[in-house]
């Protein structure tokens, strides 16, 4: 339970790396990933995790080595929170920028395609705002969340 298989600073090592592939992994495969999550990507996270651990332990099953385990990717986390936080460019590179989907009633299918978003979830996003159609709108955006926000023609700015 205590003693650990290999070197301490090894867990660290390892966490970060892990941490750093699965950030640029999963900004990779874009923000409709991470902001809306259907049941298999939900099964792809989990699955995701669980093909890691073994790459981010090298074996070790001690209860110390999952404690500095989860304990750099906390702080790793938090590293790079602030790190985005202080620096534009690199909140840019993790997180991306918000992409404008639709301008006056205009689609940009370039940017569509680029998100991998189809139709039927930009639909969805503008029933939701209560948008029939492209042409009632003002401003899509796909946000870095992932999500999609949606100004329609009929509203005022304040």
């Amino acid at each position: 339970m205590w003693n650990m298989a290999i070197p301490w600073w090894e867990f660290l090592a390892r966490g970060a790396i892990v941490y750093v592939f699965l950030i640029v992994l999963l900004r990779l495969t874009g923000k409709r990933q991470v902001g809306q999550l259907a049941p298999f990507d939900l099964v792809l996270l989990l699955v995701l995790s669980n093909a890691v651990q073994n790459s981010m332990n090298g074996g070790d099953n001690s209860l110390v080595g999952g404690l500095i385990s989860a304990t750099t990717l906390v702080g790793v986390n938090y590293l790079v929170g602030i790190a985005t936080y202080r620096s534009k460019k690199l909140e840019a590179i993790v997180e991306g920028r918000p992409q404008v989907l639709i301008h006056n009633g205009k689609l940009f299918e370039d940017v569509m395609a680029g998100a991998h978003l189809t139709h039927h979830e930009l639909h969805a996003a503008l029933r939701q705002a209560g948008c029939a159609s492209v042409d009632d709108v003002r401003s899509a955006v796909l946000e870095n969340s992932g999500a999609i926000s949606v100004i329609s023609k009929g509203k005022k700015d304040d």
